[in-house]
């Protein structure tokens, strides 16, 4: 660790599922701990991604900055490598400002990236082009079966259909020797604390269907068809979003609005579901409740900002 690591701020970041209240308890905490925000839900570094993404409006933000928003077009593909960089620089500016940084986002690939001991294996374009061109020709389910054979972990996570993460596990496995599933893990990069927000399915189903129904109010189908407009079914990853792919089919026709918006719903539940299990076997993460309503933020807030005194008290023991 540089010596201006070891002067910097502890990184706070606040994860859970989606709508459990992570921005508005990153507001509170931004103003308690004069903190600025790093955005690290992946869905949220589109332009014109608004509606969909429960984006907070700049006139919401209460003139906290936000960074590693609106980064991308929605023709182009986010990269976990990219964003780690910017994301860690705007980490590093933000404390040599002296004031804290506060992660904010439920993309855990994104996030571990960002927080943790996490270096990128190399690449090799003519392996992978081999790896694609055999997709094509033999089908993504001949890659999917050779993984499990290799590393079962990734492929029990991976979806046997999902050439360009197919491809890049067996690339690394080519490549190192080893397997994605073998990576590093709960090793934080730099000092943080991660505090993940707890809400029973009970409350947090219905406020997902109410979500959904008031984005469909504001105008998500208008959103989308803009966004086609602007290449938003030539990008790989911005397309098959939640809310954006069931609203694409909508345009298409497939869908009309009653069965767009269940949809939706019934894909954000099971999205919701993962990003909670994706953070539960994490021995680092503490739990706290999620704020149950806009008046319950306060409450959240001092929950969250006595685990950073805590955090805080730990390091300057160490």
């Amino acid at each position: 660790m540089s010596a201006a690591e070891d002067d910097a701020s502890v990184i706070v970041a606040v994860v859970g599922a989606t709508a459990t209240g992570k921005s508005a308890l990153s507001l509170a905490l931004a103003e308690r701990l004069d903190g600025e925000i790093v955005n690290a839900d992946s869905m949220q570094f589109y332009r014109g991604m608004d509606i969909g993404t429960a984006k907070l409006r700049v006139e919401d933000r209460r003139g906290i900055p936000h960074h590693q928003m609106d980064m991308l077009d929605v023709h182009e593909d986010a990269s976990v490598a990219r964003f780690q960089a910017e994301a860690r620089a705007d980490i590093a500016a933000i404390h040599a400002r002296g004031r804290r940084a506060i992660v904010v986002g439920g993309s855990g690939l994104y996030l571990r990236a960002l927080l943790d001991v996490f270096e990128f294996p190399g690449t090799d374009p003519a392996l992978r082009a081999a790896l694609e061109a055999r997709a094509e020709s033999e089908g993504p389910g001949v890659l999917h079966r050779e993984l499990s054979s290799v590393d079962p972990d990734a492929a029990a996570k991976i979806p046997a259909q999902n050439v360009k993460r197919l491809v890049r596990a067996l690339e690394i496995i080519a490549l190192t020797g080893s397997t994605q599933s073998s990576l590093p893990r709960h090793a934080y990069a730099a000092p943080a604390l991660t505090i993940a927000l707890d809400l029973p399915y009970d409350v947090l189903d219905p406020r997902i269907d109410a979500r959904v129904d008031a984005m469909w109010a504001e105008g998500l189908a208008d959103e989308v068809r803009a966004l086609e407009a602007a290449g938003l079914r030539e990008g790989v990853t911005a397309r098959r979003a939640v809310g954006y792919a069931e609203t694409l089919r909508h345009l298409d026709g497939d869908l009309d609005e009653d069965e767009t918006r269940a949809l939706i719903a019934q894909h954000t539940r099971r999205l919701a579901r993962k990003q909670a299990q994706w953070f539960r076997p994490d021995p680092r993460v503490r739990w706290i409740d999620a704020p149950r309503d806009h008046g319950d933020v306060a409450r959240a807030a001092a929950d969250a900002s006595s685990l950073v005194d805590e955090a805080d008290a730990e390091r300057r023991t160490r």
